[in-house]
């Protein structure tokens, strides 16, 4: 006999351009369902949980939800509380209050670990309780996925923006910076090497956490480049660190630290200002530039990857479907042929809390740039239809002036 009751879904963390889409795929996926009493969602995540801030979904319109689905970021709105072990139990006493027999979190790693301990506490307390986590976030970063909904399409504005950057870069030659997220895991600066078309396009280097940087090297790869073209394009991640991890912007500068000893890291541009003084005092050039991306990467409007936007929608069918079938745990995204994916449900103590970083051979030997091997992984992440920048194939004209004037002197 199939479970019976209501399902609760919430979304945490950093939104992303199709959070919606994996939010709407599981809510129409349970208004299928008669075993669905009513569908809650959860405002602002865990938060909204156990201040029992719920919205009945079940009274919402199919065509509203299939407008949400387009929309960026978190129509649910999202939270960054990371709850305790005491937090989560709360949330299950409420869970149990409502009769809620089927929970849904969107999220990343700390998400997945929130929907593990709610499932624990579950099992304890011998509830019927079917709890599965659906994969989001724009690094990239979940174990057991080829790659995470939210990363295509963030990479797909890193890579129009660096595109952009290029050609402002080639009018007005000089050295630019871009300061992209991601603390441990960089693949979304990787992804800025796609914006190249032409031999001597940006970005010219790439740096990222998994590689320990060196402002000395940096610099001696900047100039190489200058030397070369007369203008160098850089993409940075932010969390770019030593060999011991410690982050570069501690040493450039005095930082304050969270609660957790972490350094804030996004928006704030003080890791390209410190960088663009280092290239202006030991490199002498004048002109240098820096953008911090900042939120701009996650949600921004316009600017969302096919594959990702189906993807996204399919981990949330696919959840609902797992969870339908009375099975809990993380549904992940597995890359097939070339290319295509497949959908797994996995325990949630292989996702819950781990981190994925860029494999070895993603990278060149020195570091500072990223192989063939990682652009055939990402270009069908970002989707089809990416801008070809042209550029005037025109022949010069002859300097006939100058020619005159030269065999007169």
């Amino acid at each position: 006999m199939k479970l019976r009751g209501k399902m609760l879904i919430a979304q945490g963390g950093g939104p992303t351009a199709v959070i919606n889409q994996s939010f709407v795929g599981a809510v129409l996926e349970a208004k299928k369902n008669p075993n669905i009493t009513e569908i809650y969602g959860a405002i602002h995540g865990v938060e909204g949980i156990v201040n029992e801030d719920f919205i009945d979904l079940t009274l919402e319109t199919e065509d509203n939800l299939k407008l949400l689905a387009q929309t960026p970021a978190s129509a649910l709105l999202s939270t960054r509380v990371k709850p305790d072990r005491a937090y989560c139990e709360k949330m299950f006493e409420v869970m149990r209050h409502h009769d809620v027999r089927y929970f849904f979190y969107i999220g990343g790693n700390d998400s997945s670990d929130t929907v593990r301990i709610v499932k624990e506490f579950a099992v304890d307390e011998d509830y019927d309780l079917v709890a599965v986590h659906i994969p989001k976030t724009i690094d990239n970063d979940l174990m057991e996925n080829d790659h995470t909904p939210g990363f295509g399409s963030a990479a797909r504005f890193v890579v129009q923006a660096m595109m952009g950057v290029n050609q402002d870069n080639r009018a007005l030659a000089g050295v630019y910076i871009g300061i992209i997220m991601g603390r441990h895991a960089g693949f979304l600066t990787a992804a800025s090497a796609l914006a190249r078309i032409y031999e001597d396009d940006g970005p010219h280097l790439i740096y990222c956490p998994e590689i320990p940087f060196h402002v000395d090297q940096f610099l001696s790869d900047i100039k190489r480049v200058y030397d070369k073209h007369g203008r160098c394009i850089v993409a940075v991640s932010e969390g770019i660190s030593d060999e011991k991890g410690e982050p570069i912007i501690a040493q450039l500068m005095d930082c304050e630290r969270d609660e957790h000893g972490n350094i804030q890291l996004s928006g704030t541009g003080a890791l390209g200002d410190e960088l663009v003084a280092e290239v202006k005092e030991k490199l002498g050039i004048n002109r240098v530039r820096c953008d911090t991306f900042g939120y701009l990467q996650r949600s921004f409007a316009g600017i969302v990857s096919d594959s990702d936007a189906i993807e996204a929608r399919e981990v949330g069918e696919m959840a609902a479907k797992y969870a339908f079938d009375g099975r809990t745990g993380s549904v992940t995204i597995k890359r097939v042929g070339d290319y295509a994916v497949e959908y797994e449900l996995v325990d949630l103590s292989m996702v819950a809390a781990k981190t994925k970083v860029m494999a070895n051979n993603f990278f060149n030997k020195d570091g500072n740039d990223v192989t063939k091997v990682f652009i055939d992984y990402c270009r069908p992440l970002v989707g089809t239809g990416l801008p070809h920048p042209g550029r005037l194939r025109a022949p010069m004209v002859e300097k006939s002036y100058q020619k005159k004037f030269n065999n007169k002197a």
